[in-house]
């Protein structure tokens, strides 16, 4: 991986970020953000010197297939139509063994970030509908990723040098 490649994979944590603080304030992930992301894709295939085919198709793939499964559970009213994008967004950007593993991490946190707004719902008493900020959960999942997959190999990189 080159700086490039390393530069694209921080403006993609910070967009993660936005998109964990935005859904936790407004339950909303602005589709700029996503669009942004999206772009994004093309040039980190580029400097990561993936080839169009077979890696760039098989993303662009599971991209579409994450997009009609999630699109099914937006209209099952299951997840909102900004965590189906964002999701399908990050497909673009993750080899699809790593974007399991992002399904993954993202299912627990999102199960941890429940069972919390279950408790603090019961403890403010409070008898609305809990809105869970998936987003934050999506981030998290996305993260650990990147960490697990990108960060050990920058490390190896900054001793080296």
């Amino acid at each position: 991986m080159n700086t490039i490649s390393y530069g694209l994979l921080i403006a993609l944590a910070i967009a993660l970020l936005i998109a964990a603080f935005t859904d936790l304030r407004r339950r909303q992930i602005d589709n700029w953000l996503n669009a942004l992301i999206a772009i994004g894709a093309p040039v980190f295939w580029w400097s990561s010197g993936l080839a169009l085919w077979p890696e760039v198709a098989i993303q662009v793939g599971v991209a579409f297939a994450a997009f009609a499964v999630l699109a099914g559970l937006f209209a099952l009213k299951v997840m909102g139509g900004g965590d189906v994008k964002l999701l399908t967004v990050l497909a673009l950007w993750v080899p699809p063994y790593e974007f399991l593993q992002l399904l993954v991490m993202m299912a627990i946190a999102g199960g941890v970030l429940t069972v919390l707004l279950v408790f603090w719902h019961t403890a403010r008493r409070q008898r609305d509908r809990i809105a869970v900020p998936y987003g934050v959960a999506i981030a998290f999942g996305a993260l650990w990723v990147l960490a697990q997959n990108y960060l050990p190999a920058a490390m190896i990189a900054n001793q080296a040098a």
